[in-house]
């Protein structure tokens, strides 16, 4: 199995105890959801492209989605320690089904952005998964432009169309063509 075949469902963020538990968090709407996981590939910080398949022994909630993960053949704090700042992934095929109108943001990459105004925009070229929120990167006339993943904004995918849609408000594609007023200051002074 390879990187591109797996979604990042979390990190180990420190060791517990001394028999091997270690502290993760996932990254995830429900830890409930995984509390029967059986098996997780582990990316080592010194090999972060290099995936080391573990069992599961026990996954115990924790507050928030933070949980207490013991795997199969890790015994003592000293081999617990050697995780620490690993990332923790599943196989793609595990994600949840979603409904028709969701997506995965990994699966609209390369989709083409419509707007129910504008009509079509541009090309999602990434995602960034910001603390305050997630944001949408598409190029539009030579530009990257970040759209706020919220519901008002970014309504649905549809798949086989390959297409993104949203409602953006007005005034934000002009934030990023138009030069800011002491941008254009600074132009006419240098003239």
């Amino acid at each position: 199995m390879t990187l591109d075949e797996t979604y990042q469902l979390g990190y180990i963020l420190k060791t517990h105890g001394l028999r091997g538990h270690v502290a993760a968090h996932f990254d995830v709407d429900d830890v409930a959801d995984y509390l029967k996981l059986k098996t997780v590939y582990l990316t080592l910080p010194g090999a972060p492209t290099k995936l080391v398949e573990h069992k599961v022994e026990k996954v115990q909630p924790q507050s928030g989605n933070k949980v207490l993960l013991k795997l199969k053949g890790i015994e003592r704090i000293e081999e617990a320690e050697l995780l620490r700042g690993s990332q923790l992934h599943l196989p793609l095929a595990a994600l949840p089904e979603l409904e028709d109108d969701q997506f995965y943001f990994h699966d609209v990459i390369g989709f083409t952005v419509v707007d129910e105004n504008l009509g079509e925009l541009g090309t999602v070229e990434n995602f960034y998964e910001l603390p305050q929120q997630d944001m949408l990167a598409m190029r539009y006339q030579g530009q990257e432009v970040l759209i706020p993943v919220v519901d008002e904004l970014v309504s649905h995918a549809d798949h086989a169309k390959k297409q993104v849609y949203v409602n953006l408000p007005d005034g934000l594609l002009d934030v990023y063509l138009k030069p800011s007023t002491r941008q254009q200051d600074e132009a006419d002074e240098a003239e």
